[in-house]
């Protein structure tokens, strides 16, 4: 199994980034997928999630209704894109196999600070 993300970055307040993870090592069209967020000094928080065919969807309620969860099984890929970014969004941002997946990033990950 191998997960890389990419995306992340440097945002002001306000902003707006679009996260990836590119899947390999598995049939990626039969997982559901989350995406898990772990900031400097807290514990992980399944921040989305998606089920295997897309139609069916998770978000925090830190971040209902500003993420968006979606995938691409033709091309095993899971997006995160994130509007309206908060400070309190900096953290580094994993994807993992499951659904509501709750535990500790196991990939690279991606960092995404939002600061002015």
């Amino acid at each position: 199994v191998q997960l890389v993300e990419s995306g992340g970055g440097l945002v002001q307040p306000g902003g707006s980034l679009r996260l990836s993870c590119e899947a390999s090592g598995f049939t990626f069209g039969n997982y559901a997928m989350s995406w898990v967020r772990q900031a400097p000094g807290k514990g992980p928080e399944c921040v989305s999630a998606i089920n295997s065919g897309g139609g069916n969807t998770y978000y925090a309620d830190s971040v209902k209704g500003r993420f968006t969860i979606s995938r691409d099984n033709t091309k095993n890929t899971l997006y995160l894109q994130m509007n309206s970014l908060k400070p309190e969004d900096t953290a580094v941002y994993s994807c993992a196999p499951g659904y509501r997946v709750i535990g500790p990033i196991r990939t690279q990950g991606t960092q995404v600070t939002v600061s002015s």
